[in-house]
């Protein structure tokens, strides 16, 4: 478990003057020390683009995120996203190893893993081999395990949230919807994906 930090910007690494503002197709835009480069998707909250680190060629995905095409209680769900995530640190949970800011975007520099949604992968393959899906199965308890003895809810759990890596590892990503729960606390808000969430969590009861 990483060290507690608090939900502000003291710890971020200003973006100013990192990115190209006017660019033409041919020039290349940087977040740090990374080469902006495609995009790998769109979500709710910002555009996802591959990253190269300048010297080391390492890559990462980089989520911008516009401020000002965001709510207030949209953004704040982000800040909570990024406070969650610099808090795990596990194998199977996607890693956040940076935060750039300025006034109008926030880059989330994060782990780049190639091998796509969990769901995607079903789709592809039309069933799992029970090798295959205790593996898988392992792997998310894992991650969820540590972070239910931490305290963190993820509240949101499906395919479209874990991601492959090269080798097929799991990476449980997205905590947009995750929360803090102090031990011997109770949930009380419906949230998450209906197809997926439990029963008790569409009725609004409270649970654990």
């Amino acid at each position: 478990m990483k060290d507690n930090i608090n939900n502000n910007n003291s710890n971020r690494k200003n973006a100013n003057n990192k990115m190209v503002s006017n660019h033409t197709p041919k020039e290349e835009q940087y977040i740090g020390p990374y080469r902006l480069e495609k995009t790998l998707g769109k979500g709710q909250t910002g555009l996802v683009k591959l990253g190269v680190h300048c010297i080391t060629n390492r890559k990462v995905a980089i989520k911008i995120v516009n401020r000002e095409k965001l709510s207030e209680s949209v953004l704040q769900k982000v800040e909570r996203e990024i406070a969650i995530m610099k808090l795990i640190e596990h194998p199977n949970v996607l890693g956040l190893f940076d935060v750039y800011d300025n006034k109008k975007f926030l880059y989330l520099v994060l782990e780049h893993v190639s091998g796509g949604e969990l769901f995607d992968y079903l789709v592809r393959k039309g069933r799992l081999t029970p090798k295959e899906a205790r593996r898988f199965f392992r792997q998310i308890i894992s991650a969820l395990d540590f972070c239910h003895k931490h305290c963190i809810c993820h509240r949101d759990l499906k395919p479209e949230n874990l991601l492959l890596d090269e080798k097929h590892n799991i990476r449980v990503a997205d905590f947009g919807m995750a929360s803090l729960q102090p031990e011997g606390s109770m949930l009380e808000t419906s949230c998450g994906s209906p197809h997926y969430a439990c029963p008790e969590v569409i009725r609004v009861k409270i649970c654990k």
